[in-house]
């Protein structure tokens, strides 16, 4: 169960997931050593699923995102189909999503070019894909990666 402390700890930790457990201790009011048993058992549990740095796409020629909509002709339930597009380089999010496509990839790649070759030769390649609709991204206005989490209650 999650209670008071530890939605606390996630927020500070999801807001800078580099300062200190001393730092964290002292923001909380709590030992040390308490802070660092309770981020163990958030690990151990799977709440912190990692630690990441955020990197500047255009600094590492990744400026381009588009959202990829699949349909493919699968009908079983468990397809492999996610787990390869998933596997593709640039491609950072599959969604199995609700209504005419089957699934919604979010990738990010240095051009058209690079979408392009994407599409044909990655995607296009997957067994069972039917057809792809892409929406090229013109510029983003908000991009969160932060859950915005539930209000602490003692």
């Amino acid at each position: 169960m999650i209670d008071a402390t530890d939605l606390e700890l996630l927020g500070r930790l999801q807001s800078d997931a580099r300062i200190s457990n001393a730092e964290l201790a002292r923001s909380l009011g709590m030992a040390p050593s308490a802070i660092l048993q309770r981020v163990r058992r958030l690990e151990e549990r799977g709440v912190i699923q990692g630690y990441l740095t955020r990197i500047d796409p255009g600094e590492v020629d990744r400026a381009l995102v588009a959202f990829i909509h699949l349909r493919t002709n699968e009908t079983l339930m468990d397809s492999e189909i996610p787990r390869e597009v998933a596997r593709l380089p640039g491609v950072l999010e599959v969604h199995d999503v609700a209504g005419e496509d089957c699934y919604l990839v979010k990738v990010r790649v240095a051009d058209t070019d690079a979408l392009h070759e994407l599409i044909r030769r990655g995607i296009g390649a997957v067994a069972g894909v039917v057809s792809t609709k892409t929406t090229i991204v013109l510029k983003t206005h908000a991009e969160r990666f932060e859950l915005s989490l539930p209000p602490a209650v003692n």
